[in-house]
């Protein structure tokens, strides 16, 4: 993830840590080919009519060759994951287990214990949610499941490209998928020679994030460069389906009314987001926090990403967020490090990046979507002002300016003649 962080670390030491994406030492052919024979219970060239001499790829977990399926003539990437892994992957996560714990008994012994009684449990429930999605990675059948899912909920995005899996050749340690020639999104030289706008690519990125969090419930969790291509023909592929999340309806939801607040600006609905996601314990005393998001708005969301100032904003921030008892969800651990590692791709690929330029047309046209129909309920019932039951009508005229431009855009794709009439305030 620091790979990715231009904000944070100078250029040299990002190119050093990206190595780490797909670059790792390889272990040796001989025990990738026994794998491949073993798993699938045939010969290699009975599978392949050939197979690259050494990876084209090594990552943590496993390493990838370029092969041609005897049968089709198609040419393959296989994915063969490391050997041992299994026990190595249990060794660490006893160590970060135990290192958790320690840390939150260093937490039950402090003398702000109170200030500090709200991060019980989420240490050690982190490293749970961590070890259960890492466990998950290790079976590539699973990944192949995933890739599916991922594939059908973009069918109808032709600038989004998921790799065909053959399951018939695939098994738990072993993952043969249609190959794919690329460019990463983080070769800004590679991408301008290519033709394709880096700033594009980076704005389609995000959209697809907004439907996979707001619309699908099913995420990406691991959005590295390696990770993410473009294609000749400027479609964005999509790989390494291991690590990846879910959110159920409820949380969606919850999550979609955040997603609305930050949209509006609105600080008072998203301290009451805080409270319903969990970031916050029912009965915090907020006092003062208001000044805090609107300062993170403002330094963060409300400017370019050129122009952000990341560690000026911690350093400032830190002592007065520490005052409040915040904490992190388990089940936000992946998602909060996919935005992360989402963010500091964007450093890379478009320092013009603005939140608000990119998640506005996206909140406008989500809002008139059919499928949205549920969550666009949700979306109108966090418009009632809290205690009276009633609505806040402001809040619900700077919507109806949302919905107005988005009916206008619909309206002049379908007849560009056509200009409907600006809705007035009551």
């Amino acid at each position: 993830m620091l790979a990715t962080r231009a904000d944070l670390l100078p250029v040299e030491f990002l190119r050093e840590l990206s190595v780490l994406h797909d670059q790792v030492p390889p272990f040796p052919d001989a025990q990738a080919f026994a794998i491949i024979e073993e798993d699938l219970g045939r010969s290699l060239a009975s599978v392949f009519s050939e197979i690259s001499d050494g990876p084209i790829a090594a990552a943590s977990l496993g390493q990838v060759y370029r092969a041609r399926l005897r049968a089709s003539g198609l040419i393959v990437a296989v994915k063969v994951r490391r050997p041992d892994l299994a026990r190595r992957v249990a060794l660490d996560m006893a160590v970060l287990d135990r290192v958790a714990r320690w840390t939150e008994s260093l937490e039950r012994r402090s003398d702000r214990y109170d200030a500090l009684k709200f991060l019980r449990g989420e240490w050690v429930s982190s490293i749970h949610e961590f070890d259960r999605v890492l466990h998950e990675e290790l079976d590539y059948r699973r990944e192949a499941a995933s890739a599916k899912r991922f594939k059908a909920n973009f069918a109808s995005w032709p600038d989004v490209h998921v790799p065909l899996i053959h399951e018939e050749h695939s098994s738990e340690r072993v993952l043969v998928m249609e190959f794919i020639e690329g460019v990463k999104v983080t070769d800004l030289e590679g991408l301008k020679l290519a033709g394709h706008s880096a700033r594009t690519l980076n704005e389609r990125l995000y959209r697809t994030y907004f439907k996979q969090l707001f619309e699908d419930g099913f995420f990406h969790a691991d959005p590295h460069p390696g990770n993410l291509l473009v294609m000749k023909d400027g479609r964005l592929a999509f790989f390494d389906f291991g690590m990846s999340g879910e959110l159920d309806d409820e949380l969606r939801g919850k999550m979609v009314t955040a997603f609305f607040h930050m949209v509006e600006r609105d600080i008072d609905g998203l301290i009451g987001d805080l409270f319903a996601l969990g970031f916050l314990p029912e009965g915090a005393d907020v006092t003062g926090l208001h000044d805090v998001v609107a300062e993170a708005f403002a330094r963060r969301l409300d400017v370019k990403l050129s122009e952000v100032r990341f560690r000026e904003m911690v350093y400032d921030l830190a002592p007065i967020v520490y005052e409040y008892p915040f904490t992190t969800p388990a089940r936000f651990t992946f998602l909060i490090r996919a935005l992360m590692t989402l963010e500091g791709i964007s450093v890379q690929m478009n320092p013009d990046f603005n939140f608000f330029q990119v998640a506005g047309p996206y909140a406008r046209d989500f809002l008139f979507r059919r499928e949205a129909k549920t969550l666009r309920s949700q979306v109108f019932e966090s418009l009632r002002t809290a205690g009276s039951g009633g609505f806040d009508w402001g809040r619900i005229w700077r919507l109806a300016r949302t919905a107005y431009s988005a009916y206008t855009r619909i309206v002049e794709r379908s007849c560009p003649c056509a200009r409907p009439v600006s809705p007035r305030p009551v």
